[in-house]
């Protein structure tokens, strides 16, 4: 909680750390402080294929009922298996009625809570989250807890079993010791414990094998290519081209082939270009991707607004990952990305000629306007967290050219190639406070004509500061894609038979 703004770091006072903020809900009293739990979901990622622990947390849930223990009606609770299989067995073997009345009904299949679908929380709840400026958690068996990926008012997120999932959402915090601490009081108001709930291996392992076989899966995957009724009546277009509706606010046609010509033109030099963002370490594509509900006060909210939409309509950046008007509006628009520039989380920056703090994306389109490139500042780990194409598809369309970074993921550094974004690697030991940067000066890049892999590349500041940088274009084919304008043209090419 004490540490600096960051990646796990919340910077909290220490006279703040007791802090507490009693709120109403249904018309009864609640309180949350550092720690609560608001969002605690068995998720479809990873866990859900396993019986045992998906038994298991409906074994947890059956003890839990029967002691007359419940979970806080705030605490946003779901189930969202990775197959209908599960629900099968959890039906079969009783424990459905046990989960459902903690909360963990099924809600849907596949990913949900863990790519930041969990809807909005009580305003109450984010009301009282804002006021005590709490870091308050989501818990969840999925296999991401990036920062601002779950929720914007779960600023920590723990990844967890199902089993508890389910304990952390009764005891309402995770600031909890499961072996000292009562994880809540029955209805005859006797402390319980985790451990009096737990269930055995033997009873899972007996639940296990009669009521998991091989028939259900038979049954559920026989029938996958058949749909269901509403998916079986949506009318598909036919014909070689896709009929693109032009009021869709959902599908659009993208412009990542606008102005394309069939051969190859030479590359426009890096020539005074602008830092859109300073960043620091450990920058994860949860921070550059958009991704969970549409915040009401971002570029994408206003958009859609301008297009008739109410917030009720707008629904998550994943369901309208099909139109780029919102997709870029929403790149860097994650509430805990810290941009030096600002020097606090918000997804804001400074357009440098005026001076001005705007969104991310409105910066942009500033520069854009007066036809200045982009570049990006980072440091070590730039690009880390789930592999997400629109982590650099965001930046290509805000118009950036280049990264410097300390370090890249792999995955992500392979992606800015795939989109012809230059990946430049700062010199062993140098950084940008090594080299005095501050971010607002204007840089140039001197890409030579004749590219190979892994070569030195000179960057020159406009305060007079010239440095070697690593192009970070690894493989040849990464250069191909570079000179054809990103692996997307390299193939329209291909395709269409133009010699690559």
């Amino acid at each position: 909680l004490v540490s600096p703004v960051g990646f796990k770091g919340f910077a909290i006072p220490e006279d703040k750390l007791a802090s507490t903020v009693p709120f109403m809900f249904d018309g009864q009293e609640y309180t949350l402080k550092h720690g609560s739990v608001l969002i605690a979901a068995i998720t479809s990622c990873t866990n859900t294929s396993n019986p045992s622990v998906m038994l298991g947390a409906g074994l947890l849930a059956q003890k839990a009922v029967e002691l007359g223990i419940t979970v806080k009606p705030y605490i946003k609770t779901s189930l969202s298996p990775g197959s209908g299989v599960v629900t099968y067995y959890l039906r079969e073997s009783g424990v459905i009625p046990a989960l459902e009345a903690l909360g963990f009904g099924v809600v849907g299949y596949g990913c949900m809570t863990c790519i930041g679908n969990s809807g909005p929380l009580p305003a109450p709840v984010v009301e009282a989250v804002e006021k005590g400026d709490l870091v308050c958690c989501g818990v969840l068996s999925g296999n991401r807890n990036f920062e601002g990926r779950i929720h914007p008012n779960t600023r920590a997120n723990y990844l967890a079993s199902p089993l508890f999932c389910i304990a952390y959402a009764i005891a309402g915090t995770v600031d909890i010791d499961f072996e000292t601490e009562p994880l809540a009081r029955g209805a005859n108001g006797q402390d319980v414990f985790l451990r009096d709930i737990w269930p055995s291996r033997d009873e899972i392992q007996a639940v296990e094998s009669k009521y998991v076989i091989p028939a259900m899966f038979q049954e559920v995957y026989s029938k996958i290519s058949t749909g269901n009724a509403n998916w079986n009546k949506l009318a598909a277009p036919e014909g070689l081209l896709y009929p693109w509706d032009k009021t869709s606010t959902y599908i659009k046609q993208p412009p990542f082939f606008e102005g394309m010509k069939a051969e190859l033109e030479s590359k426009k030099a890096i020539q005074d270009a602008h830092a859109l963002l300073h960043l620091g370490d450990s920058v994860t594509t949860d921070h550059i991707s958009p991704a969970g509900s549409i915040p009401r006060n971002s570029p994408a909210a206003r958009y859609l607004a301008s297009k008739g939409l109410s917030p009720r309509d707008f629904n998550s950046f994943g369901s309208r990952r099909g139109n780029d008007a919102v997709m870029a509006r929403g790149t860097f628009g994650n509430i805990r990305l810290v941009n030096k520039f600002i020097g606090k989380a918000a997804p804001k920056t400074v357009h440098v000629p005026s001076g001005i703090t705007l969104d991310v994306f409105d910066a942009a389109q500033e520069y854009a306007s007066s036809g200045q490139d982009l570049i990006i500042l980072a440091g070590k780990d730039y690009g880390c967290g789930s592999s997400r194409d629109w982590a650099a598809k965001g930046p290509y369309l805000l118009g950036i050219r280049a990264v410097i970074a300390e370090s890249y993921e792999r995955i992500h550094r392979s992606n800015l190639a795939g989109m012809g974004i230059i990946p430049l690697q700062y010199e062993d030991g140098e950084t940008a406070d090594s080299l005095g940067l501050t971010g607002k000066e204007t840089f140039s890049v001197q890409m030579p004509a004749d590219l190979k892999p892994r070569m030195r590349v000179q960057v020159t500041a406009s305060s007079g500061k010239s440095f070697n940088t690593i192009l970070r274009f690894d493989t040849e084919p990464e250069l191909t894609y570079y000179r054809h304008g990103g692996i997307l043209n390299y193939m329209v090419r291909k395709l269409a038979g133009v010699p690559v």
